[in-house]
């Protein structure tokens, strides 16, 4: 259990717009603060921290876009994929002609995307490369226990770790990141991001764009030193440059035809309101898989965790028409209509039913909130800090339960997002109105403004043990604000 009594004092907490995401934290990294998981060697501590120097400009859409390399896998024996993924320190341009020192899987800023089919296991050995703890998290998942990357059982530096996905679920875009009680918000700020695409027969034979046309978007935050380097502790306010694939700011050239966009919010703190200048997006998906139906969206709004897919509809702009997507913050890629390409796509008028809800049993209350009563803030669940050694709710496999999700914040005007591995769920309503359009489809990450209350249901299938559910702004989650459930026959 982390000792909190050894903890560094935050900088402070301010408050912050519900939609806008600038709330937490000033850090600064001090591996003497406190005692980890085993083999971690110490973790974050919080202190405020100073940025001296100029951040190097940048011009806006000069790079391209990368698309994360697609692994194939090192062998397939039994029906299984079989992968091997290093987690290695890499040097990297986050901006031209000036590389920084990061954290990565294989290498590369944005992990490499692994692409599984429903019904048929993977396997990825991971080794840790780095020299501090690191593990990993398949968030929307639905794994056994050991594949799950509790916070901790972690890899110290030098040991591997071998992680088994069946793929019993339908197609959804999920990602991977490291989730090292302590650590997470540290790594994953530093690189460990990549993409984990499930692809199922029903959702080929719908004529959505495929191959080079299906590209996943991890978008993401960072503040900037002086040499480019990225600053870790940061405050989020500070965190103002923007990156698409590990880029910041690109373009990226696209055929006058449609494609799928999978966007990932792989930002530790922050949520993305975007929009096309004015053009309309084509949601067809969000966390869990495909929408009952295409629905316009004009904004589509992701709190930190959360994934959308969309469809641009290229073909109505002629050759040389530039389209930027834009955060409120300012722009974050930029579309370039480059040439012309054929176009059997299509987005059917019906895409996957949602199947009706059972009766529910059991009603849960979730509270997230910080404890401001001692000397420094501590990230509460239900008034308690994570304790890996408390069980705080046991669950019969098979059983429906409705949970209240309240962030009690709202005097310090603080937003959470709520994450539950394991399993999807259905967001019901909203402070007793109806979901938003954010909130449709099945998910595992839902955003819960300051005071907001959001009612989710959630069926526990298959597998036994414990899981965690917590905040996902990973600088909460890492002071506590995390709690542990037990799946029980």
């Amino acid at each position: 259990m982390l000792d909190r009594r050894r903890l560094l004092k935050l900088g402070g907490i301010t408050a912050g717009s519900a939609v806008g995401g600038a709330v937490l934290l000033s850090t600064a990294h001090n591996p003497a603060a406190a005692s980890g998981p085993a083999g971690h060697g110490g973790h974050t501590g919080y202190v405020p921290v100073a940025v001296t120097g100029a951040v190097p400009p940048a011009s806006p859409f000069t790079r391209r876009m990368p698309v994360p390399r697609e692994l194939t896998p090192k062998r397939t024996r039994s029906g299984v994929d079989t992968y091997r993924i290093p987690i290695q320190p890499a040097d990297v341009e986050l901006l031209a002609g000036h590389p920084t020192r990061v954290r990565t899987y294989g290498g590369r800023f944005t992990g490499p995307t692994i692409r599984a089919r429903t019904g048929r296991p993977v396997r990825v050995t991971f080794t840790n490369q780095l020299d501090v703890a690191s593990n990993v998290h398949l968030h929307g998942g639905h794994v056994p226990q050991d594949s799950d990357g509790n916070p901790m059982v972690v890899m110290a530096p030098g040991e591997s770790r071998t992680y088994d996905y069946p793929n019993r679920q339908q197609g959804a875009t999920l990602w991977y990141h490291d989730h090292a009680h302590g650590l997470e918000s540290e790594n994953v700020y530093f690189g460990l991001h990549g993409c984990y695409i499930v692809e199922d027969d029903a959702e080929r034979g719908l004529g959505l764009p495929t191959g080079p046309y299906d590209v996943p978007i991890m978008l993401r935050d960072a503040q900037l030193d002086q040499n480019g380097g990225l600053v870790f502790p940061s405050t989020p306010s500070s965190r103002t440059t923007i990156m698409a694939n590990g880029v910041v700011t690109p373009y990226f050239p696209v055929a006058a035809r449609k494609y799928r966009f999978r966007l990932v919010n792989a930002a530790v703190e922050r949520i993305f309101r975007l929009t096309l200048g004015g053009t309309e997006l084509t949601q067809i998906a969000s966390d869990g898989g495909l929408l009952p139906a295409p629905v316009r969206r004009s904004e589509i709004v992701l709190g930190s965790a959360e994934r959308t897919e969309v469809v641009i509809d290229f073909s109505g702009h002629p050759i040389g028409t530039q389209l930027v997507l834009y955060d409120v913050s300012g722009p974050v890629l930029r579309f370039d209509v480059t040439h012309h390409a054929p176009d059997p796509s299509r987005v059917p008028a019906l895409l996957r039913p949602l199947p009706a809800l059972p009766a529910a049993t059991v009603e849960r209350d979730v509270s997230m909130k910080f404890d401001l009563s001692g000397s420094y803030p501590v990230g509460v669940v239900n008034g308690q800090a994570y304790d890996p050694n408390r069980v705080d709710f046991r669950i019969t496999r098979g059983t429906t339960e409705i949970w209240r999700i309240r962030n009690d914040d709202g005097a310090i005007g603080v937003p959470h997002t709520f994450h539950m591995h394991l399993e999807q769920f259905r967001v019901l309503d909203r402070n007793g109105g109806p979901p938003t359009p954010d909130d449709a489809g099945r998910k595992d990450t839902v955003f819960v403004g300051p005071g907001e209350t959001v009612r989710v249901q959630v069926t526990f299938t298959d597998y036994l043990g414990k899981y965690v559910f917590h905040c996902h702004y990973l600088d909460h989650s890492a002071l506590g604000m995390m709690a542990q459930m037990e799946i029980v026959e």
